[in-house]
């Protein structure tokens, strides 16, 4: 990897990689959901395309210029995707573990709007008995109403789209908000009294220095939310940012690998200074005990995901799949009674392995012993010259008899351009 930030995704999300995804792996995916149920953790996925504008880093599948009908027509759309997905024989009967609302924003619905979809959703997937409901708010889509109506709906995890808290740099990016919508939707949150509150940052957004991020952090910190995520920049192809330098010739002005490292490793320092823990490459934790992450954990570790909305990205029974990843082809799939699945990937037992081992060393350690049991591969036999090699580098501490290999710091802030290593050619 380039020590530049050039175009291109860094963070890796899964295994095998999406461009190994494609339609004729559709039948496969029918063919789960109507296959009988495993004993495996479900959770469910729900995306709300929806946002006040289209950060200039963001390349999800998002749309700004909406109207009441198109909300409406997407919300009706989508309780109709959980009734069918309900009734699917893999479905039926299972209680869910973890429910996460992500984006786009799905903080951009009303209050009206939001209680009309959750009412919906329930009527297929109930979620009274869920360990975690997260949901992800634009501080500028948020009212006191929003928020309280976001705890009576049962949402335990509040995630809160920060990023900076420098308005020139939020401009500079594309951001919605500013600052003072952020330390209003702050207090409306704590009021609220969430058993889980979580600040999204975002290390290296073009025009950052290391005065404008440590200011960043600092104010963070006095919010003293539950936990941090922190992520660092990365210039995705299918952003406004990289088409606009391919239009002008000119590259994007963001810090590169090494700087942003050392960026978040400051960060890190100073939030384990005040207390908190490092629960992953990317996160803190305030208190470890009553903090956690069961949508990432159960996820990681192969938990069966019911991916609903357009573009969402699931798994059932180890394999993978994603919805149409268009308006019209959604909507239209969902008009026929159908299934709106776009893409899928059936993986192999094998394939399964490498997924959950390095979607596992994202958290800084992974239980081999664990996954040795599960597929019957010893991870430190079959890899022990990647795990040689890369000690020797100094990304992981020395690996004794039975212990779970452990990444160093310097593993940590750089961990997803050490994944591939463990990747099948």
């Amino acid at each position: 990897m380039a020590e530049t930030t050039e175009p291109g995704s860094y963070f890796v999300a899964n295994y095998p990689p999406f461009d190994r995804w494609d339609e004729n792996a559709v039948p496969h995916v029918v063919s789960a959901f109507d296959a009988v149920a495993t004993d495996a953790d479900l959770g469910l996925y729900l995306h709300i395309p929806f946002c006040r504008k289209r950060c200039k880093f963001c390349y999800f599948r998002v749309y700004t210029d909406v109207s009441a009908t198109d909300v409406e027509r997407y919300s009706n759309a989508v309780i109709h995707e959980a009734r069918l997905v309900a009734e699917q024989k893999a479905i039926q009967g299972r209680v869910l573990k973890y429910v996460y609302f992500g984006g786009g924003t799905p903080s951009f619905l009303s209050v009206k709007q939001l209680q009309r979809l959750v009412g919906g959703l329930h009527e297929s997937f109930g979620w009274n008995e869920a360990e975690e409901v997260t949901f992800e708010c634009e501080p500028g889509t948020l009212s006191e109403p929003k928020v309280t109506a976001l705890k009576q709906l049962g949402v335990t995890r509040v995630s809160l789209g920060v990023e900076n808290f420098d308005d020139t740099i939020l401009e500079t990016n594309g951001r919605a908000h500013l600052s003072n919508e952020i330390f209003r939707a702050w207090e409306w949150i704590q009021n609220a009294g969430f058993p889980s509150t979580n600040i999204d940052l975002i290390a290296g957004m073009v025009g950052e220095t290391t005065e404008s991020w440590q200011k960043t952090v600092e104010t963070a910190l006095k919010l003293a939310p539950d936990s941090l995520t922190i992520y660092q920049m990365e210039l995705p192809y299918n952003t406004v940012f990289v088409k606009s330098s391919k239009d002008n010739g000119e590259a994007v002005s963001v810090a590169d690998w090494p700087t942003k490292r050392a960026w978040v490793d400051w960060a890190f320092n100073r939030f384990v200074e005040a207390g908190y823990s490092i629960s992953s490459a990317y996160t803190l934790v305030r208190d470890s005990k009553n903090v956690k992450f069961r949508y990432r954990d159960m996820l990681w570790e192969g938990s069966d995901l019911v991916a609903i909305g357009v573009a969402s990205f699931g798994h059932l029974s180890g394999i993978h799949y994603q919805n149409k990843t268009h308006w019209d082809d959604y909507l239209a799939a969902i008009d026929a009674d159908q299934l709106p699945l776009g893409r899928g990937f059936v993986a192999e037992s094998r394939e399964l392995l490498i997924r959950e081992l390095v979607l596992g060393l994202k958290k800084g350690s992974v239980d081999t012993a664990r996954l040795c049991t599960k597929y019957g591969i010893d991870p430190l036999i079959e890899w022990a010259g990647v795990w040689s090699d890369l000690g020797e580098k100094g990304f992981f501490e020395p690996i004794e008899t039975n212990d779970f290999p452990t990444l160093t710091r310097q593993g940590l802030l750089q961990v997803d351009s050490l994944l591939h290593h463990f990747f099948d050619k």
